[in-house]
């Protein structure tokens, strides 16, 4: 009687075999490390997302990133312009460290040093596959383009988009001959109409995703948007409340839920880092074709809060919680540690700056890694320094719009040059529009920022007190 049943054996022993085969690809996909996305845009405003309480602007699918994941209501950009804000985030360090300032000019003779190790370089050495997408703006020379700085694949444009001939009514002339289109190390069009360009990126990084989806990637998108001139496709063109501007973000928050989307079809959702965040503040001078940082002071290329505090969301599902708010300071230069954290790497041989910041996005501590962040202007000006809830300056000059408002066609009016002739202290946690100078009422305050500028000074240096950083590495010169 006990044999009748043998005819059962092959049939168990396939079951078995199956459920050893799942066990191990759920193991697998516990043990795979996660995907990072990072979505970088330019120019765009503390209050350009709907989250951080845009009035006329619609953007869905970050909102809903947002209510999936973190809101980070005290981000940092490093710097308050492009190329320096760029080299940050993909080295960890302050810009005046590896000798990044300011937005680099086409043929310019200066470039991120291949000697540096970007976030792709180092993810690259831990087996991923890496794309850039967008504006690079750290260099227009084969040497020092993606390609040549860890990334596997490129497509996007070498520096800002107004650096062409523009028609005087679409904004200022740059002559420096017609805008490139790359694709890897090849020009494959020249881009005098941008209106397809946000498309064209996230087709790409969709492309890229799904080519990738069985094994880890990291995806940067540089959006060269909002920055101006602004372009729109079809699909968005007079759809916003906020004219041409607002069209420009909707585009951009459907590119988000276009990435987010293909992650969730391709299964890898769970297991993905997505970070969105902005490289500075908005153009102001540029008025309805600008964004807004309110209720922060000032935009672009100050070290004010509009200048440089940006609107970031951070989604993760597998480890992170959802619909979180973290009001504590942190900064792109610390993305790339965290990163290192999260999927294993080794972290650059060369001293950074950035810190992992992880045990604040989960909750653990409500600390910064940072005991201060330190606010550093293109010609390697010191300008101010956050310190928990302060915010201090130092004398300099900044521009300002002093309270005009900009145009309506695209054209930018002049900026004036205004001061802080002394110290000016601010407590952001109750003065986020830093209206009242509080410098005379927290002498103790002053001084212990004064002391830890004074150090920072001493690695990295001050034009406005003359100051030689002694820990400052060079740029790549070119010839």
């Amino acid at each position: 009687m006990k044999y009748q049943y043998l005819f059962l054996l092959p049939l168990l022993l396939s079951l078995l075999a199956c459920n050893s085969q799942n066990t191990t690809t759920e193991a697998d996909t516990q043990a795979r490390k996660p995907n990072v996305v990072i979505i970088f845009t330019d120019d765009q405003g503390y209050q350009d997302v709907g989250v951080f309480g845009s009035p006329d602007i619609k953007t869905p699918n970050l909102d809903q990133m947002a209510s999936e994941g973190l809101k980070l209501t005290d981000f940092y950009a490093a710097q308050a312009v492009c190329s320096a804000s760029r080299a940050a985030l993909l080295t960890g360090c302050y810009p005046n460290r590896v000798g990044i300032h300011g937005a680099l000019m086409p043929d310019a003779k200066t470039a991120l040093n291949p000697s540096e190790t970007t976030m792709a370089e180092m993810l690259k050495a831990n087996g991923y596959a890496t794309a850039a997408y967008g504006k690079w703006h750290l260099g227009d020379e084969p040497e020092y383009m993606p390609n040549q700085q860890g990334f596997d694949d490129y497509f996007g444009i070498p520096y800002s988009n107004d650096m062409w001939p523009l028609h005087p009514q679409q904004g200022p002339v740059f002559n420096f001959g017609p805008l490139p289109l790359y694709d890897n190390t090849e020009v494959i069009d020249t881009l005098e109409d941008q209106s397809m360009l946000t498309t064209q990126i996230t087709e790409r990084s969709v492309a890229f995703i799904e080519d990738n989806k069985d094994k880890p990637f990291f995806l940067y998108v540089a959006h060269p948007q909002p920055h101006v001139p602004l372009f729109v496709s079809d699909k968005f063109k007079g759809k916003s409340e906020r004219g041409l501007y607002g069209d420009v973000i909707m585009e951009i928050d459907w590119s988000v839920g276009q990435i987010m989307e293909s992650l969730k079809s391709n299964g890898l959702d769970e297991n993905t880092l997505v970070i969105f965040t902005s490289d500075n503040g908005p153009w102001l001078s540029y008025g309805e074709h600008a964004g807004s940082a309110l209720p922060l002071r000032e935009g672009k290329g100050t070290a004010l809060e509009g200048g440089q505090r940006e609107p970031c969301i951070i989604r993760y599902p597998a480890k992170l919680e959802a619909g979180v708010t973290i009001d504590v300071p942190l900064m792109t230069i610390d993305i790339l540690p965290t990163v290192a954290a999260l999927t294993g790497s080794s972290l650059p041989d060369k001293k950074i700056d950035g810190k992992n910041m992880w045990s604040v996005l989960t909750g653990e501590s409500e600390e910064s890694p940072h005991e201060a962040y330190f606010f550093y202007y293109k010609t390697n000006e010191l300008h101010g320094v956050r310190y928990g809830d302060w915010k201090l300056y130092f004398p300099h000059t900044y521009r300002s719009l002093n309270g005009r408002e900009g145009r309506d066609d695209g054209l930018p009016i002049d900026y004036e040059q205004l001061n802080f002739d002394g110290i000016a202290l601010y407590n952001l946690r109750e003065d986020i529009s830093e209206t009242n100078n509080v410098a005379d009422e927290h002498p103790e305050v002053v001084e212990k920022i004064k002391a830890l500028a004074d150090e920072m000074r001493k690695e990295l240096g001050d034009r406005l007190t003359g100051v030689e950083g002694s820990e400052v590495r060079p740029a790549a010169r070119v010839e």
